[in-house]
């Protein structure tokens, strides 16, 4: 029997296995038709494979099905049942080690160390929405796979920024909520914050919208709080008389020995819920426990040590073109304000920075902006960052 069947086999089953829940029109029938679902992938075919067999399977699909949309089949697969999920779990690699967006945690992991994710960011003026989006073909921005969405919320004294991973409900209410960019008044400084704590010590900031998401009563699987993960600060600038924009970026949760041979990043591995009991069929985004085992990996900077600080790159001036020049490599078309690159800053006195660029982000149409980032950051924090450039600086312009 080939992968190909196999897949379609099991869709066919876990199909008519939910159909029967949906004939369900009491809520005793319900539980009755639960129950016999969970019973079902206990005994199913599929769960009783031997795990060498099953781990060979599951080893080919995944490297076979390299890029999307062929990898969604490897997302199938890890939702067959909990075996199957926790093989699949071993098997694929974190963004960092293999290059690829597989499951929405890696949107909140480190990207590759040699290569730049190429991602393309659309802008909808009239619903003040920002999706971001994978590239699936290099040559165009007109095909991709949804990653994140963003809602613009003005307020009176500052503008937030809701990021979602639903693309339909993109609300501080829904469990799909990941985090938010906030900004000041005058549109300089800006906040990123976080709905999962970027470590075991991590602390909630204390602010109004904290108190709203408690009455809003978020889902039990994602913690209501805003964990600051980095700040960005944009050089007062008025009338742009000191030349282009001028960003710097402090990633409170990287610490600056992560950009060195043998460094590393913190790695979350799962979303961290707060009861797991209400939620015993959804896959991805459960974990066994809130141990400190479920927080990310590798060195979290402590107090004494220094984070990483993200700077753009400076560009120069065109005598030819008249105009301020980056080279992105072609990713770029339009000239704007907004495009920028970020390098590491190296933190010394000489003001020395890294060829590299971490973040790129540049226009490309009238609402389409390219946006290409690696590690240390994630695909969460680089959209976070690129949606500060689009808020409105009352003193930088």
């Amino acid at each position: 029997m080939s992968l190909k069947s196999m897949i379609q086999d099991m869709r066919g089953e876990f199909g008519s296995i939910s159909r029967k829940g949906f004939r369900s029109r009491s809520h005793r029938v319900v539980q009755d038709c639960t129950v016999t679902t969970l019973d079902a992938l206990k005994q199913s075919c599929w769960a009783n494979m031997p795990s060498e067999l099953l781990r060979d399977v599951l080893m080919r699909i995944e490297a076979s099905d390299s890029t999307w949309r062929p990898r969604k089949n490897v997302v199938a697969c890890a939702g067959v049942c909990r075996s199957w999920r926790e093989i699949m779990k071993e098997i694929v690699k974190t963004p960092e080690i293999c290059g690829k967006l597989t499951f929405p945690i890696s949107l909140k992991q480190p990207g590759p160390r040699d290569k730049l994710v190429q991602c393309f960011i659309r802008r909808n003026r009239s619903s003040q929405t920002y999706h971001l989006y994978l590239n699936l073909n290099e040559a165009s921005n007109d095909d991709g796979k949804f990653l994140l969405a963003a809602r613009k919320c003005r307020r009176p004294t500052c503008t937030d920024y809701i990021i979602s991973l639903n693309a339909e409900d993109v609300s501080k209410g829904s469990s799909t909520y990941i985090g938010k960019l906030r900004s000041n008044f005058l549109g300089t400084k800006f906040t990123i914050y976080d709905a999962q704590p970027s470590n075991a010590g991590a602390k909630v900031s204390k602010c109004r919208s904290t108190r709203f998401v408690g009455m809003k009563q978020v889902s039990p699987r994602i913690p209501a709080g805003n964990y600051p993960v980095a700040h960005i600060s944009y050089e007062v600038n008025v009338l742009g008389s000191r030349g282009p924009r001028r960003m710097m970026c402090v990633m409170d949760a990287i610490p600056a020995s992560s950009i060195e041979p043998g460094g590393a990043a913190p790695t979350q591995t799962e979303f961290v819920p707060v009861n797991i009991d209400s939620f015993p069929s959804i896959p991805f985004l459960r974990s066994k426990s809130t141990r400190v085992d479920n927080f990310p990996s590798g060195p979290l900077p402590s107090p004494k040590d220094e984070v990483l600080n993200l700077k753009n790159k400076a560009p120069r001036w065109h005598e030819q073109l008249q105009c301020w020049c980056l080279n992105f490599n072609g990713r770029v078309t339009v000239a704007s304000v907004k495009n920028f690159q970020l390098v590491a800053s190296l933190g010394d006195e000489t003001g020395q920075e890294h060829e590299n660029a971490i973040l790129q982000f540049g226009k490309v149409g009238e609402d389409v902006f390219t946006m290409d980032y690696q590690y240390p950051i994630s695909a969460f924090q680089a959209f976070a960052i690129c949606l500060s450039s689009f808020d409105t600086k009352i003193a930088c312009e």
